[in-house]
């Protein structure tokens, strides 16, 4: 009989056999309340692109790199699946699933609906993908669990939804991941890579489990999560992996010289004897699988049916071990049953090491361009979804086309990956990565032009220039008039401060109520700016300031005029090359309303800076440096890779210990350019009215013609006594106090004094006295630490010559696009305050960073959308702007006529005298573009009612914490308090008047 009629049969066996089922607990196995019961996980962990693409992972090409087939995977297991209603399997990624699943029968379909229904394939953490937990943004989370979530809802129902989060191999663990998967209601999280010493200290004291509070803001337990630590990362135990890829011997129980059945249970009930000794109930865990495997099904199966029947035939002889095949959530639920009081963790697992000398914090910065694309995308895909809500249909299907933003949401859902956004993929990979967005981008054009023009009432030649940063836009080079149009998607007024290449040199700018608006026009600086790398053709830029209304647009009219050239204009003040080595000088600098920023007139480095509004002076020294990366040439060192931060010497070095500067002062902006090197530079900016400073620096191709490779960081040194200590967020939300050669859960013998004290920075660092604090925002993730009292340094760059061999086999040398090296450029924002004023800075700054205005750009005077139709020159969609601690999360279209909508308080408890304050908001007086016709709360992930949410119940060490029962909900008071994020989906109607 062929493997055909055999697939036929099972699949007919399993469609008849379709009866009552049942799911999640209710469907675990019996276990054994006076025995070791080891419950066998059979699973794979499939990388959403890694050593391979996605595509190329999926269908199993290019297996000269890595052999792997995630379709044959599939296939394979589900036949195994079918044949023995006792075998059990677990699947993770729903990337790989939704398209597996997009290519079977509908007989297949019924067949795999049915093992779901049955709890016998079950899915975990089910997200698009296993995202990471450092170099991530918690929107950015939430988006692509709610992608992966829904899917799995809308195909399976119920039976579905995870109960477990599963993150067996990302590089560490944030605390704001804890808190997502709480509040989207899971039981458990379960994690593979944890600290090597923190690890030995749990296994010494049996801690390997217990109860994570994932916020010091929201109430216990609303945040707090079972954690446990896998005992082998991932991987089964020794000796005992039976895939195609592995090499250990086979289980033989024949009539064989090869009979190896007593030896491998002895072994088996000695390796699950020494891991009992660990944990703390007569329940342990065994992950029986490891990257892409399953592939051949059958080979797994058949031995772990030998050795589930051998190990507990010796019951018969006295054994009190009992295996069986499981699941992460029937485990939990053992461990759940048992009713013991848990410790409880309240830091982070950052940063992660595995070895003295090994420390997994070169990724918080690796692939610099890449990060600062990801943060970019998720900018416009928010900006895409709520534009879909706001045109309705006719965003989708308008003149520029029919698009949605779903390319967008799967290309960002792959980008979270911890290999992606991570920066630890191969260099073809992460070009896939890339594409991926790009082509995501280009959906979401055509949704955002579409809306644009229904609501704005003009069919325009819209246009993005995606290349401003380096001084590239076509249009607004070219031509005479254009228009600008500010997008802006937070529920505040916002200003912002646009520039644009130009090559005219007077301009006048009218904003929507037929206002000049005061504007600038600045040379680009090739002084900065290098050589072809940088920027277009552009002579000059035009610079102005337009502000935006709440979930809504201004737009702009732009006209040349004629007039001299801005060199020679009165307004601009240069200062060239006054760094020279024993030049006496007073300090000079620029200024506006709220800062004095100081300069050292010997060096040309940023000497002090004045919070005017407050009195405070701090002298702050800001330079560029380099660690020389470890190489591994020596059989004993740990080479510095993708991965792995390692410098050779503990003090970097100074870039330069003085620059080339020029000053540029204009009515609108202050600026000083620095040339640190032919490949570091940077202009420290001051706008009119602007409370921050903004360091704008271009890094690259970093030389590597010595031999060495190089880490380059941005380094801040003050004054400030701040006692070891310093503070980064968690995922771009709480914030976690650092202590330098410190951890809070374990006696941490330190072994890299720089790379050690290294964290994931997402959105911004801070240090601070019992007075002050400077606070330094970051466009994109990067690492950065404290390595000195009052020093605080982020890492921008890094380029390498040697792999770290933790998989990726090839070292981080990005080659750019003239293949000579990456040119990376980014901004710092510089916020200095009082210590108890700064949060209501730093919070409502670090959202608007995030969340910038969209620049879309038109040559004007295109025809009417509709005849008769009236330009609209602004536009808001909300009745008024919410307070300034609230942020509308998510405005997305969810269904034909419903809409995701997510409110959150962006402040901490007690971190500012008003931004913590609790706040009530009217949800059915918010929106002037539709009508909430019905409204349901839902759990985070939008795949649960919160009516319906009944997480299992923990004792803790820390008391037993008091469970909410369901709140009523009245869409007219909605409140929230600090850290809070709520979530409804809305039944709508549009009444915009298109």
């Amino acid at each position: 009989m062929g493997f055909s009629a055999i697939w036929g049969l099972l699949l007919g066996a399993a469609l008849l056999g379709g009866g009552e089922a049942s799911c999640g607990y209710q469907s675990c196995p019996v276990t054994k309340p006076n025995m070791l019961n080891i419950h066998l996980i059979p699973h794979t962990h499939d990388d959403v692109g890694w050593l391979k693409t996605v595509d190329q992972y999926f269908f199993g090409v290019r297996n000269d790199i890595q052999h792997a087939g995630v379709q044959y995977i599939l296939d394979s297991v589900i036949l195994e699946l079918l044949a023995d209603p006792t075998k059990r399997f677990i699947y993770v990624e729903v990337a790989f699933f939704a398209r597996w699943w997009g290519l079977q029968t509908d007989a297949m379909r019924q067949a795999v609906q049915q093992l779901v229904a049955e709890g016998r394939l079950e899915f975990v953490n089910g997200g698009w993908c296993m995202n990471d937990e450092a170099a991530v943004h918690y929107s950015s989370v939430i988006d692509q669990m709610s992608l992966g979530l829904n899917f799995l809802k809308e195909t399976f129902g119920e039976c579905g939804r995870p109960q477990v989060a599963w993150h067996i191999d990302p590089f560490g663990h944030s605390r704001e991941q804890a808190s997502l998967f709480a509040q989207m209601g899971y039981d458990g999280f379960f994690l593979g890579r944890i600290d090597y010493q923190d690890k030995a200290r749990r296994e010494a004291v049996r801690e390997m489990e217990q109860l994570w509070r994932g916020s010091g803001s929201l109430e216990p337990p609303v945040a707090d999560l079972f954690t446990g630590v896998l005992p082998n990362g991932y991987n089964p135990p020794m000796a005992l992996c039976w895939d195609q890829s592995c090499s250990d011997d086979p289980i033989v129980d024949d009539n064989s010289d090869e009979n190896n059945v007593q030896s491998l249970v002895t072994y088996f009930l000695g390796v699950a004897a020494a891991q009992s000794k660990h944990y703390r109930t007569n329940h342990i865990v065994m992950t029986m699988g490891s990257d892409f495997q399953y592939e051949n099904a059958n080979l797994w199966y058949k031995n772990m049916d030998k050795l589930i029947k051998h190990v507990n035939a010796q019951q018969h002889q006295g054994s009190l071990v009992h295996v069986l095949y499981s699941t992460p959530s029937c485990y939990l639920w053992e461990l759940n049953k048992a009713n013991l009081s848990w410790s409880v963790k309240y830091d982070d697992f950052f940063p992660y090491a595995d070895g003295p000398h090994h420390f997994w914090t070169g990724y918080f910065t690796s692939r610099p361009a890449l990060k600062r694309y990801e943060r970019l995308s998720n900018n416009f895909l928010q900006v895409c979804n709520q534009l879909e809500v706001l045109a309705g249909t006719r965003a989708n299907v308008g003149p520029y086309g029919n698009s949605s933003s779903f390319e967008l949401r799967k290309a960002m859902g792959v980008a979270q990956h911890h290999d992606a956004v991570s920066g630890t993929a191969k260099q073809h990979v992460t070009n896939d990565y890339a594409k991926q967005l790009s082509g995501g981008w280009e959906a979401c054009q055509v949704v955002v032009t579409n809306a644009l023009a229904s609501i704005g009432g003009s069919k325009e030649n819209f246009m993005f220039c995606t290349y401003l940063n380096i001084s590239i836009c076509p249009l607004t080079e070219a031509a005479h008039t254009f228009e600008v149009i500010v997008y802006n998607p937070l529920p505040r007024q916002v200003s912002q401060n646009i520039r644009l290449p130009v090559n005219g040199s007077h301009y006048s700018v009218t904003a929507p109520d037929g206002q000049a608006v005061l504007n600038e026009v600045i040379p680009v600086s090739s002084f900065t700016r290098g050589v072809r790398h940088d920027r277009g053709d552009a002579m000059y830029e035009l610079v102005f300031q337009a502000s935006a209304p709440p979930l809504g647009y201004s737009s702009y009219a732009i006209s040349r005029l004629p007039g001299r050239n801005p060199a020679h204009s009165k307004l601009l003040k240069r200062l060239h090359d006054q760094a020279q080595p024993g030049k006496q000088s007073l300090s000079w600098g620029i200024q506006n309303e709220h800062l004095r920023v100081l300069f050292d007139p010997k060096t040309g480095l940023l000497k002090e800076i004045q919070n005017l509004d407050k009195s405070i002076s701090l002298p702050v020294s800001q330079n560029f440096f380099w660690y020389n990366s470890s190489t591994g040439n020596d059989e004993n060192e740990q080479a510095s890779g993708a991965y792995i931060f390692r410098p050779n010497n503990s003090e970097p070095f100074p870039i330069t210990k003085g620059v080339r500067f020029y000053q540029v002062k204009t009515q609108v902006v202050q600026e000083v350019y620095q040339n640190f090197s032919s490949w570091c530079s940077q202009v420290v900016r001051l706008y009119a009215g602007q409370p921050y400073l903004e360091l704008e620096w271009t890094v690259g191709p970093i030389p590597i013609r010595d031999g060495l490779g190089k880490e380059i960081i941005s380094r801040f040194d003050t004054n400030l006594q701040t006692d070891r200590r310093f503070y980064t967020d968690s995922n771009g939300r709480e914030i976690l106090e650092r202590r330098r050669d410190y951890r809070a859960t374990w006696n941490l013998s330190q072994t890299e004094p720089v790379a050690g004290n290294y964290y994931p920075v997402n959105s911004r660092i801070y240090i601070k006295d019992q007075k002050v604090q400077l606070t330094v925002l970051t466009d994109r993730s990067q690492g950065g630490s404290s390595t000195a009292d009052g020093s605080l340094e982020l890492m921008v760059h890094r380029r390498l010559l040697y792999d770290d061999n933790r998989g990726v086999g090839e070292p981080l040398l990005e080659p750019g696009i003239y293949h000579d090296g990456l040119v990376v450029r980014g901004r710092h924002l510089i916020l200095l305050d009082t210590a108890e004023s700064s949060a209501e800075q730093h919070r409502l700054l670090a959202q608007q960073e995030f969340m910038a205005p969209q620049l879309v750009l038109a040559p004007g005077g295109g025809p009417p959308y509709q005849l008769g139709q009236r330009s609209l020159k602004q536009f808001s969609a909300l009745r008024q702007a919410l307070p300034a601690n609230i942020h509308l999360l998510t405005l997305a279209q969810w269904g034909p006529d419903s809409v995701l909508i997510r409110l959150e308080h962006q402040f901490e408890r007690g971190e500012s005298i008003n931004g913590s304050l609790p706040v009530t908001i009217n949800l059915m007086n918010l929106f002037s573009s539709f009508n909430i016709i019905t409204i349901q709360e839902m759990n985070l992930a939008a795949n649960q009612k919160q009516e319906d949410m009944r997480r299992l119940i923990w004792q803790s060490d820390a008391g037993v914490a008091s469970h909410r029962s369901g709140r009523w909900l009245d869409p007219t008071r909605i409140m929230l308090q600090p850290m809070e994020i709520r979530t409804f989906l809305a039944q709508i109607q549009q009444v915009f008047d298109l």
